[in-house]
């Protein structure tokens, strides 16, 4: 089961990276557009769902490969023992802060959805299209969290600190800068 949820995540980051490059292929028409007087209007709302799919699709592949901003100078210092019960609570406040977000955001988008809400910009569309990225975005990095709160809670060391000690054994510690 792990195996398919990092199919899954990523497959996510893969789409958010794509949405960043359609995105830059958006702006460069847009500007060239806008040079040759062609109608290009409707590229800005595109582009703000792109940047919010592109930010959703991502987090949670950034979380699970430890490319979150996390303070290690606690955990550095304690003992094994204390750093799994720091890494547990901050995993259980996490998978219980994004799980709200989650809930809030597919009864948010659903509602969208039911009623039948159009976006109001310039391209109009179904809101709730935009909207599901943030969903599946969220649940993914709930998916991901619950799932490495699973791991510690067996024992294990978490993936985004394998990940890191990784980096660190190949000499890269651009992130610890």
């Amino acid at each position: 089961m792990r195996r398919v949820l990092e199919r899954v995540l990523d497959a996510a980051g893969a789409l958010g990276a794509f949405c960043v490059f359609l995105i830059f292929v958006l702006m460069i028409v847009a500007g060239v557009g806008r040079q040759m007087n062609l109608p290009v209007s409707g590229v800005n709302d595109v582009v703000s769902w792109l940047c919010a799919a592109a930010a959703f699709f991502a987090m949670a592949h950034a979380f699970r490969h430890g490319d979150f901003v996390r303070v290690t100078l606690l955990l550095d210092s304690v003992s094994p023992r204390t750093r799994r019960i720091l890494d547990v609570t901050c995993l259980l406040i996490a998978a219980v802060s994004v799980g709200y977000l989650t809930y809030s955001a597919t009864a948010f988008t659903y509602e969208s959805w039911e009623f039948n809400e159009m976006a109001t910009g310039l391209v109009v569309i179904p809101i709730w299209i935009p909207q599901s990225t943030f969903v599946i975005g969220c649940w993914l990095l709930l998916a991901a969290m619950v799932d490495e709160l699973v791991t510690v809670l067996q024992g294990g060391k978490p993936s985004y600190q394998r990940s890191l000690e990784e980096r660190h054994a190949k000499g890269d510690f651009s992130s610890d800068i």
